[in-house]
């Protein structure tokens, strides 16, 4: 069986213009599943009587000493099986940075952090045997806030920082509360700044945020008698998963091949249910109680803080432009909310720090983003990952340029926007993409520079603009594969790793493979994974899933493909060259009268006179790794190395009606304009405008954690927590898309998933400054916030 090798696919399909599947708002594949019911996530499987349910004992403060742990009490329990607590588990582990324990050791470090579970017949006994657990703590004094943090004299909340294992391009700071920085020099600053007419400089901040996906962490772990690991999850991640848990339990004897997981269907991620969170506590108290399954679920509470939140973020900019607009140079400090461990929040850091300029010419840039220990549940993967955050400022502070330099918004970005060829801030060259057509096509959208009135007096009308762009975050080695085989009735089921988390990605990896080998997308069925039976995918993240292992797909059809063509020539004696897939069969533009369906040799060949046969059943499998991406690069200035596959950027706009009394806002409409390189699939992606945008705009709008001083999260919950419903989206969602092809993705496509909420914020901001007059610099922007705002320039 041949395969298709890492890197750009490219053949005679991406010159098609007459496409069957792709471009086609294929039905989703998963839809009838899900509406009837007939999905099943991680609370619906049956694990028979066995099934065992842990509860745990997390820490209420957040920082402490553990002085002793009393579980003698909750042993005595009837129907409690196993205590556990971090003694059983005294070794770190850590996808980019080996922190932190399953159990929490000598101290905690936020609140909620797990300290012992117990293991019982029922979650009641399990309950009510928790609350059994005494621990002792010697109380420490939080430190809560980034920039206290950062003093020379804060409390260090990892003394042995130094000593932790990490990959390469993470740089921890010992002595310090700097887990990784990411420092990036371009140009030369003071020539930039004496260049420039005029120096703009502010702070600007957002806050941390909640996932709120309506499913809640789970899993469950059975560690069988024959030393076989395996667990059920809510997963974007399954392979990186069983790596982690055979890493993290390897002193138990367990090594990968031991490890298998299991992902059902997923009822939202958002970048929350990414790498390894609570799932290790399921995989650990597993291997406790060896035969049985071990079930640990969220609670709602549990989900906000215990969980990864978006972290937050100080953004100190500096900016100098000419008089017409020119940008000479941007200096930027952001300092990151990483909370008590950085499983995640470094590279998000790292992410962020590589693109602060956003989608622009600049010649001359630092950078300097820092991720930093607090005593604040973990940060981690959030849509957008770090950009959202970034933009918001940068993105509200151009406005603030563009109108003290009495300039359009919208012709000061398209003066300075990036285009194809460009200095990307770490040395390399952006890649093809229409980010001067979205301005126009939004701009045109939402009738830039056409002022509306509202009819009612005490409602001000105002107009807003952004840019965004985004690289998908992922190490240079982050590969994707695929496995096709074909059936005896010549449907195909694709096997892949990557997961469903609403997207729509089974229906697009249909279309891919339908498109190489003529086949419906109703007669493919993509698999959900399991990594004993599914090839490697790294994770489903940083929107590189259409990009990445539509690539792996799309080789794995080809290699299927060439197998077909390769049993009809040698069989029948036909020209290869001559022979394409059209309608299930083979065919021959030599010979037009010639046909033969896949379902006739696509399993058992093709029988000749004398009664042989040819061929065989048709296995294929395709390769996609970006073998010339490179994470490698000078620590002081980012300069070398490849750290970005490419970008995906566009524009923003939207039209307000704001109350001038009670600050609340209402959305008429709101435009988005994005290069996807090829729309793969109209409706998904109009989906995934209708979701990003909508998520988006609750952050800046509704959503607001609140912690006590004592760093105890106090609003847990969708009663005090937020969110938007039905009644509160914008009254139309405008979707506009741009095609310039990316020239290694899958005919031409890009990934889009995050980017639709990253402008959303600052389309609000610059919106209300337009509508008020007022800037504010912090988010979120509730209307809470805006009233007050009105009443203190009263």
């Amino acid at each position: 069986m041949a395969a298709a090798k890492g890197g750009a696919v490219s053949d005679e399909l991406e010159k098609k213009i007459d496409f069957k599947v792709i471009g086609k708002s294929a039905v989703r594949v998963d839809g009838k599943a899900k509406i009837s019911g007939a999905a099943q996530y991680i609370n619906d499987l049956e694990f028979g009587p066995g099934l065992l349910f842990a509860e745990i004992v997390e820490s209420p403060h957040a920082y402490a000493r553990i002085k002793k742990i009393d579980t003698s009490k909750a042993e005595k329990v009837t129907g409690v099986v196993k205590v556990v607590s971090g003694k059983e588990f005294p070794f770190r582990f850590g996808l980019y940075m080996h922190d932190r324990y399953v159990f929490a050791q000598d101290h905690v470090r936020f609140v909620g952090e797990q300290v012992a579970a117990v293991i019982a017949r029922t979650p009641a006994i399990a309950k009510k045997a928790a609350r059994l657990v005494r621990v002792e703590y010697d109380v420490l004094e939080p430190v809560l806030d980034v920039e206290a943090a950062l003093q020379d004299d804060a409390p260090l909340i990892h003394p042995e920082l130094a000593k932790y294992q990490h990959v390469p391009w993470f740089f921890p700071k010992k002595n310090s509360n700097i887990a990784h920085f990411r420092k990036v020099r371009k140009g030369d600053m003071n020539d930039g700044f004496k260049s420039a007419d005029f120096i703009f400089e502010d702070t600007y901040t957002v806050p941390r945020y909640a996932h709120c996906s309506i499913e809640t962490h789970g899993a469950v772990g059975l560690f069988d008698h024959s030393r076989r690991l395996t667990v059920w999850a809510a997963s974007q991640s399954p392979h990186t998963q069983r790596h982690l848990f055979a890493e993290a339990l390897a002193p138990l004897g367990i090594t990968h091949k031991d490890v298998r997981v299991i992902a059902p269907f997923v009822g939202g991620g958002f970048g929350g249910k990414a790498g390894v969170s609570m799932e290790i506590l399921a995989a650990a108290l597993a291997t406790t109680v060896q035969g049985n399954p071990v079930k640990v679920m969220w609670s709602r509470a549990q989900e906000f803080y215990n969980t990864y939140q978006r972290q937050g973020v100080v953004a100190k900019m500096r900016v100098g432009v000419k008089k017409d607009g020119t940008i000479t140079a941007l200096e930027q400090k952001l300092h990151w909310d990483a909370g008590a461990y950085v499983e995640y929040g470094a590279n998000v850091v790292n992410a962020a720090g590589l693109s602060a300029t956003g989608p622009y010419r600049i010649p001359n840039v630092s950078i300097d983003s820092v991720c930093v220990y607090t005593n604040l549940p973990p940060g981690g993967p959030y849509r957008g990952f770090g950009y959202s955050e970034f933009i918001f400022g940068l993105e509200s502070h151009l406005n603030e340029i563009a109108k003290k330099l009495q300039l359009d918004p919208v012709e000061f970005r398209l003066k300075n926007a990036i285009a194809e060829g460009d200095t990307l801030n770490y040395g390399g060259k952006m890649n093809p993409s229409g980010l001067q057509e979205c301005i126009r096509k939004a701009a045109q959208e939402i009738e830039w520079g056409k002022k509306t009135v509202s009819s009612d007096p005490k409602k001000a009308t105002g107009k807003g603009f952004a840019l965004f762009w985004k690289a998908p975050a992922m190490p240079p080695n982050a590969s994707s594969t695929a496995f096709l085989k074909f059936n005896e009735d010549g449907s195909l089921n694709v096997l892949v790793s990557a997961m469903e988390i609403g997207q729509g990605f089974l229906t697009v990896m249909a279309q891919i493979a339908g498109e190489v080998l003529g086949i419906p997308v109703e007669k493919i069925r993509v698999e959900t994974p399991d990594t004993d039976r599914n090839p490697y995918e790294w994770q489903t993240v940083a929107s590189h899933i259409t990009w990445s292992t539509g690539n792996a797909v799309k080789k794995a059809a080809i290699d299927a493909r060439e197998q077909i063509f390769d049993t009809v020539s040698r069989a029948l004696g036909k020209d290869r060259d001559s022979l394409y897939l059209e309608d299930e069969s083979v065919k021959s533009k030599r010979e037009p009268a010639f046909g033969l369906k896949l379902r006739d040799f696509v399993i058992n060949g093709i029988m000749m006179k004398d009664g042989t046969w040819r061929g065989g059943p048709i296995v294929a499998r395709g390769m996609f790794m970006p073998e010339f991406a490179s994470a490698i690069s000078d620590p002081e200035t980012s300069q070398g190395g490849k750290p970005n596959v490419h970008y995906t950027v566009g524009a923003s706009a939207i039209e307000i009606e704001v109350d001038r009394e009670t600050g609340k806002v209402r959305i008429p409409k709101v435009v988005l304009a994005v290069d996807c390189g090829k729309v793969l699939n109209p409706d998904l992606l109009k989906g995934q405008v209708t979701g990003g945008m909508v998520q988006g705009l609750a952050t800046v709008l509704f959503e607001d954690m609140r912690f006590s001083d004592e760093g105890k999260l106090l609003n847990a919950n969708f009663t005090d927590y937020k969110i938007p419903t039905a009644m509160d989206v914008p009254d139309e969602i405008v979707s506009i898309f741009v095609e310039h092809a990316q020239p290694d993705g899958p005919f031409g496509a890009r990934g889009v998933g995050e980017h639709t909420m990253i402008p959303a914020a600052p389309i609000i901001a610059n919106a209300i400054e337009d509508a008020l007059g007022i800037r504010l610099k912090s988010m979120p922007i509730t209307a809470e916030r805006v009233a007050l705002a009105l009443l203190d320039r009263k």
